[in-house]
């Protein structure tokens, strides 16, 4: 079990206060002070959203937080000042033993928030952080170095989440997963959802009814204040913090951090002009950008973002981490649920645009690791979803550009790269399946394996099988395993297999949910394809 430190009843009433409620915040600013505020006494916990670690490398992470003692207010209840903020790194969770140490300007033009790139430090090991601003401290969290690169790695543990409505239910998955102490994490996207608050009692998803246990603070977010109070109500939520706290946090971005279905230039809907949808654009990233443990190679540049990247784990895991909203074209024949049309087959449709493609075919093909992991956000395989009175396909989905896919899978194929396996979000269901370079061959070689894994919260307490759940099965045979309750993945990875453990709720309507593993599938490196575990 993780150890942190108590968090301070300061912070526990901030992130459990009735919204609405404000606190003032009072500085204590000597008039010689300069830009930067070197002393200051808050009336309310600073670090009310928490901290958190990413993009782990042999010697080092990011190290953030972001100062917010009125979080849901716009002004957050900072001033309009530079503000030092201190951070340590300990070999031990009492922070006894400092390795590094430094001070961190937090600037309002960045919404106080802090990226430190810490390194120097020792390869494959944990290590334990927090931070302080005055008189407050931070709680102590836990964060892991990479191993070194090439080294010998018997085993890495890695979860995978995503896909976190605040509106459709608790978040008791993220303490669960935090219990279970992984080595890292892999955030798919969907961190927010940009949808207004609901009116009503319930919406429907997959055909059924779902309750609304919490709601939305506010409209629909277009400005960096709004996208910022969003984000502040999702990060309060402290099961979220103890996750991000347990270890680090690889994120990536899918539509709901902009606006649902995005593409480029094109919002969701296809209604705002290109120039005016990427000014929303903009604010959404940077506020992505002030909340997640990211390296500043990722600064956001206007609209624009440098998401794709790659991460390794000495000789068992090169991680291709994709961006599969920024370059892609519009969604074909229109968006959403789709029959079968000749859009899906345009030759000059892109997912990831042909930089990012030649930049992981180039990286599948130098990998010299156990595995080639590929993590990414939106159903690579094929999948039919009414196969009972025609084809009916996702377009929003790989399904609605034949053409990258199958560049990608012919690559796979014609390399013989036979360790690949794919890691996929946004469906709100978990997946086991089959990628083959050719779908309308019964005989075509699997070249790959996918693990779709689930929603946090989105969808709602969902059930064990969805409605004509075999039906869609028997219409999609290259489908191993289907399954519509929330959770996570967690995948055990070592160099004789990767086994996926598909970890689920029962339910997230109410707090105090339990978990269980629904179902385990196991690849074998030279073999695509899963099996029961």
């Amino acid at each position: 079990m993780i150890r942190f430190s108590p968090v301070p009843e300061a912070t526990r009433r901030a992130l459990l206060k009735t919204f609405g409620a404000t606190a003032a915040t009072a500085f204590l600013l000597p008039s010689s002070m300069g830009s930067a505020l070197a002393q200051a006494a808050f009336s309310n916990d600073p670090f009310s959203l928490g901290v958190a670690s990413g993009d782990p490398l042999p010697d080092g992470f990011v190290l953030w937080t972001r100062l917010a003692p009125d979080p849901l207010a716009f002004g957050y209840g900072m001033p309009k000042r530079p503000v030092e903020v201190d951070w340590q790194v300990a070999t031990d969770d009492r922070m006894r033993t400092i390795v590094q140490s430094g001070t961190e300007v937090a600037r309002p033009e960045l919404g106080h928030a802090v990226h430190v790139e810490v390194g120097g430090l020792e390869p494959g090991r944990d290590y334990y952080y927090r931070f302080t601003v005055g008189a407050e401290r931070s709680m102590v969290a836990r964060a892991r170095t990479a191993p070194a690169l090439g080294a010998k790695v018997d085993r890495v543990r890695l979860g995978m989440v995503g896909c976190q409505n605040y509106e459709d239910g608790y978040y008791t998955a993220f303490r669960h997963l935090a219990e279970e102490r992984p080595d890292f994490v892999f955030h798919y996207g969907d961190y927010i959802y940009e949808n207004r608050v609901r009116t009503h009692e319930s919406s429907r998803y997959g055909g059924l009814a779902i309750p609304t246990p919490r709601q939305h603070l506010g409209d629909e977010p277009y400005s960096l204040d709004e996208y910022r109070r969003r984000y502040a109500q999702y990060t309060m939520d402290l099961d979220l913090q103890l996750a991000r706290a347990a270890c680090p946090w690889m994120v990536t971005w899918d539509d709901h951090e902009v606006d649902n279905n995005w593409t480029g230039a094109t919002d969701g809907a296809g209604i705002a002009p290109p120039e005016y949808f990427l000014l929303r654009r903009a604010a959404a990233a940077q506020a992505y950008y002030e909340h997640m443990p990211l390296r500043r190679a990722s600064w956001p540049k206007g609209p624009d973002m440098q998401i794709y990247r790659r991460l390794a784990f000495g000789n068992l895991i090169d991680l291709h981490l994709l961006d599969t909203r920024q370059f892609r074209t519009d969604q074909p024949c229109g968006d959403g649920f789709k029959p079968a049309c000749e859009g899906q087959d345009d030759d000059d449709a892109q997912v990831m645009g042909e930089e990012q493609e030649r930049w992981l075919f180039e990286g599948l093909d130098r990998g010299r690791a156990r595995w080639n992991i590929i993590g990414q956000q939106v159903m690579m395989m094929t999948m039919n979803r009414e196969p009972w009175h025609g084809p009916i396909y996702n377009m929003d989905s790989w399904e609605g550009y034949h053409e990258p896919r199958q560049r990608l899978l012919r690559h796979i194929a014609d390399r013989r790269l036979n360790n690949v396996v794919v890691l996929t979000g946004d469906e709100h269901q978990n997946f086991v399946g089959d990628l083959k370079a050719d779908y309308r061959s019964d005989k075509a070689p699997i070249v790959a394996t996918e693990f779709v894994g689930t929603s946090i919260s989105s969808g709602g307490d969902g059930a064990d099988k969805r409605p004509r759940q075999e039906e869609i099965q028997r219409g999609n045979p290259h489908i191993r395993f289907m399954n519509d309750q929330r959770g996570y993945l967690m995948c055990d990875i070592g160099h004789d297999k990767l086994t996926a453990n598909f970890r689920v709720m029962d339910r997230v309507s109410t707090p105090g949910g339990a978990i269980s593993t629904r179902a385990s599938f196991v690849v074998e490196p030279g073999k695509p394809g899963a099996k029961s575990a």
